[in-house]
């Protein structure tokens, strides 16, 4: 079979990204990045639709994600050019991020040369990470985290102000329960909840076991309590329990 115009070997491909035919060859197993053809031959041929997608996965590759969460990402994104915006911004605003954690290391090398005290907090000063981040990895994994957060970031200010707006219908809801008096494991409360997982269900895919965890974590974790109690000091608490009886009734 003759090569198609507009069409690269893997092997040009190869050359062209940098990438090895044996990594191209991987990509393709995992129906990551399938070629545009395969000849009669075996080789395998891409065109420009497939070297965008591949551009895209290398992108998010050097923004630590996963190869199956980069999957999940392509494959809810439609739009080439949408899907290169978004992930723009993610270069720039990671871009910016080391460009701060530069300037707090230039600060430490010249307090150092100088034999200048510098403080813990200017010390870190620019190590934004997320607080709750390296708990949850410990937690969940790492597959849990890095998922959650391609969702996050590939969701417009619209989705993502709709987002926020689910969290606080769920909560008030169940909160609605609580001043009626329900039992955690009512019935009604049960379906309060329900709004909750469905919530969750938009960052990650929690088992019972998680799903309990979590909510026992709203009540042990200080930073959790404190933002539940700006509802009710008492909804974490019964948040937590009625979240445990969710569990045990209705997942896995």
């Amino acid at each position: 079979m003759k090569q198609e115009e507009g069409t690269w070997s893997i092997s040009e491909v190869a050359k062209a990204s940098k990438v090895s035919s044996r990594t191209l060859r991987h990509y393709d197993q995992l129906g990551l990045l399938e070629p545009a053809y395969t000849a009669r031959n075996g080789y395998r041929y891409y065109g420009e639709p497939e070297l965008l997608r591949l551009q895209r996965i290398l992108l998010l590759r050097e923004l630590g994600l996963g190869l199956e969460t980069i999957g999940e990402v392509l494959d809810g994104q439609a739009d080439p050019v949408e899907a290169l915006a978004v992930h723009r911004k993610w270069l720039l605003a990671e871009r910016d991020r080391l460009d701060r954690m530069s300037r707090t290391v230039d600060a430490t090398i010249t307090a150092l040369r100088q034999g200048a005290p510098m403080s813990a907090e200017n010390m870190f000063k620019d190590f934004d990470n997320n607080p709750y981040e390296a708990e949850a990895r410990e937690r969940w994994g790492d597959k849990v985290v890095d998922e959650s957060k391609a969702r996050h970031a590939a969701m417009t200010p619209a989705q993502k102000q709709e987002f926020m707006e689910q969290a606080d219908a769920a909560n008030r809801a169940v909160l609605d329960c609580l001043n009626a008096g329900l039992p955690a494991d009512d019935a009604r409360t049960l379906a309060a909840v329900e709004l909750h997982y469905q919530w969750i269900l938009r960052s990650w895919t929690p088992n019972r076991e998680s799903y309990a965890g979590l909510g026992r974590m709203y009540v042990e974790d200080a930073r959790f309590k404190a933002f539940y109690d700006k509802y009710d000091e008492r909804l974490a608490g019964y948040l937590g329990e009625a979240m445990t009886a969710y569990a045990q009734a209705r997942l896995s």
